[in-house]
């Protein structure tokens, strides 16, 4: 694959799973992430060329100071993966936490809107490229208690629909993938790490693994350059919707 594509979220789950399948196929590959140590070690794993950037995508100056700082040797970005983002609780509104609801606004929405706008002017030169978001069926459904998580994902949803139309004229690929659970570190960040109750949320039922969606991810980049796979909704075969769940008795 000769592409140079950027993974942001890189050091664990999707964004792992992404970066390894993706240097099996020989794309050089810029990872993203806040948690170095893991960038260093996954940079030493993977067997392709490799360069790292150590931010938090919440942090806006960091964010275009860094994909500014990306070397000539792997300019332009041919693929944006929008990955990073996270949960954090599960309250009711009444109940939750405003530096939750921040962290979630933060990340899932304003970081993920700051690397697309920093990587965009290396795709409108070339008029062509290709944006990857990650979403969540919680982008299309909303879910008891997941209030402001599932705004910020349906926020996801809507902007890359406006980035489709807005890029539309420069030829650059938009697309998402809306995952239903997948097991990752997702529920223990959730759950602030709490392990016995994330570990709950993936029992009794065979959940999506993060290889899943890396292969997904794949499918969408090695699509033909006239084919753009806007949408795909990716659920484990127990999973029907955002809130019905086939688990089996214990």
């Amino acid at each position: 694959m000769n592409k140079t594509v950027l993974i942001t979220g890189a050091t664990s789950g999707i964004g792992k799973a992404a970066a390894e399948f993706l240097a099996s196929q020989g794309a050089r590959l810029i990872l993203c992430g806040r948690r170095e140590d893991r960038l260093s070690a996954l940079k030493k794993e993977l067997p392709t060329e490799v360069h790292t950037l150590n931010f938090d995508v919440r942090d806006r100056s960091a964010v275009f100071e860094s994909i500014d700082s990306i070397p000539e040797d792997f300019k332009p970005v041919d693929v944006l993966i929008n990955n990073a983002g996270n949960a954090h609780g599960l309250d009711d509104v009444v109940g939750a936490d405003l530096d939750d609801w921040d962290a979630m606004i933060d990340g899932n929405v304003k970081g993920l809107m700051y690397v697309t706008k920093a990587v965009l002017p290396q795709m409108t030169e070339q008029n062509k490229g290709q944006i990857i978001n990650v979403g969540s069926i919680a982008g299309l459904e909303v879910y008891p208690k997941g209030n402001v998580y599932c705004a910020s994902k349906f926020a996801v949803d809507a902007f890359t629909q406006g980035l489709r139309i807005d890029l539309n004229a420069y030829g650059i690929r938009v697309g998402a993938i809306h995952p239903g659970l997948v097991e990752t570190e997702f529920s223990e960040v959730r759950f602030k790490g709490d392990r016995e109750k994330a570990a709950t949320v993936y029992s009794q039922l065979d959940a999506l693994q993060a290889e899943d969606i890396a292969n997904t991810i794949l499918f969408m980049i090695n699509a033909p350059e006239h084919v753009t796979l806007a949408d795909i909704t990716i659920l484990p075969t127990a999973q029907a919707s955002a809130t019905v769940i086939n688990k089996r008795e214990e």
